[in-house]
């Protein structure tokens, strides 16, 4: 449940007023990348009938992915690089038509990178459910309207058995890697649980063996925000003008979210109690800066993300649990037989450490034994994004073992 874009894997600060600039005009009924939008370094994979866990069925979807690198003549050097809640397939590269935001992990993926895309083909795909051009709410059902509230409920295996099919598309036997953090980190758990006999070697960045009570509760309060905006209409919004559909509900989703993933300790010392402007907070109609800070993030998130598709996807991360149907946690992670890395944040307050502990513990080969790799950093659950010279000599270290 990570930020996972380029501008958000950089330190907080103070709002600017050429940031509120960024802002002006009225946002628009969904932020999804929808048909006849620019599609940058997009590419597309076409799927039949798909039925889900939850006994929902698709007739049929697509997956945007993007890739870098060349497979070789074996095949035997291929990476899948998941996202996380927000995130989407463009991994590296520059903003531009089609891609509101520069790639989020520049400084890991590309030529002599900690993942090396002279020597990896590196596949992101963007997950079933999103809305950056894998089939979701936003898209068109056969009917001629948006799925919609409509779309089916998906979990994470859902979306792994998604992933799947694209790497069978691909020509993609096994995976010399899969990498993923936050709910990428889910997927690639799943990857490695589901699917051990296609998954060489695992990276599990910041991500839980199971959604916990506490989480679930944390999600639950971001949803209603979004069910309680009266432009929602019960997810039936996308006729609306610009202005009129969810987007109250979703930036304060959005705003009770980032409390999550950022720590205490950087929000304290970016911010103090400083004002944002001239004007007092203190009974004077002014705003302490953190406000505006939170206010921002979450006005900016309307303008790239989709109400429904944030309902969706936060509805799979709560499915997660590796151990589901198969005798536990602990009896599962004991049937993975890629070489694992296993890496936490010991100021992270949305999956804290204890969690990844559990996953290394019960991994018969990781790099590190037992006890996953903490990493110290005062940015919380982002710090897997942002600390990227650290995550990047981990990568290096799974990749080469």
């Amino acid at each position: 449940m990570d930020w996972q874009t380029s501008e958000d894997t950089v330190p907080s600060a103070p709002v600017t007023e050429a940031d509120a600039r960024l802002l002006l005009g009225r946002p628009p009924v969904t932020g999804a990348w929808r048909d006849g939008d620019p599609v940058g370094e997009r590419r597309f994979a076409a799927f039949g009938a798909f039925a889900t866990e939850g006994g929902g069925r698709l007739p049929g979807f697509r997956l945007a992915y993007e890739t870098w690198g060349e497979l070789n003549a074996a095949g035997d050097n291929a990476v899948l690089v998941l996202h996380a809640l927000t995130g989407d397939s463009h991994l590296r590269g520059p903003a531009g038509p089609g891609h509101p935001t520069a790639g989020w992990w520049d400084d890991i993926v590309g030529p002599g990178g900690p993942i090396d895309t002279d020597r990896w083909f590196v596949v992101a795909p963007n997950m079933l459910g999103g809305c950056q051009g894998s089939t979701g709410p936003a898209s068109i059902a056969p009917d001629g309207y948006e799925w919609a509230a409509r779309f089916p409920y998906v979990t994470i295996r859902d979306q792994v058995a998604a992933q799947a099919l694209l790497a069978d598309t691909l020509g993609i036997g096994t995976w010399a890697a899969v990498i993923g953090g936050s709910m990428g980190g889910m997927h690639a758990l799943e990857w490695a649980v589901g699917h051990a006999d296609r998954v060489q070697r695992v990276g599990i960045l910041s991500a839980p063996p199971v959604n916990t009570a506490d989480q679930i509760a944390l999600n639950s309060v971001q949803l209603a925000a979004i069910q309680v905006d009266p432009r929602f209409q019960n997810g039936q919004y996308y006729d609306s003008g610009d202005g009129d559909g969810p987007h109250r509900g979703l930036a304060l989703a959005r705003r009770m979210a980032l409390l999550n993933y950022r720590s205490p300790t950087e929000l304290n010392q970016r911010f103090q109690r400083s004002w944002q402007s001239g004007v007092s907070p203190l009974g004077h109609g002014g705003r302490f800066a953190v406000e505006s800070y939170l206010d921002f993030h979450g006005n900016k998130f309307t303008r790239r993300f989709d109400a429904n598709s944030y309902i969706r996807l936060v509805e799979a991360m709560n499915s997660h649990d590796v151990g589901r149907d198969r005798g536990g946690v602990e009896e599962a992670l004991r049937s993975v037989t890629a070489t694992a890395l296993v890496v936490g944040i010991d100021t992270d307050r949305l999956f804290p450490i204890d969690g990844q502990h559990r996953i290394a513990r019960s991994i018969p080969r990781t790099l590190d034994g037992e006890r996953a790799v903490v990493l110290t950093s005062d940015f919380g659950h982002d710090g897997f994004l942002i600390e990227t010279a650290a995550v990047g000599a981990h990568l290096r270290r799974l990749l080469d073992a």
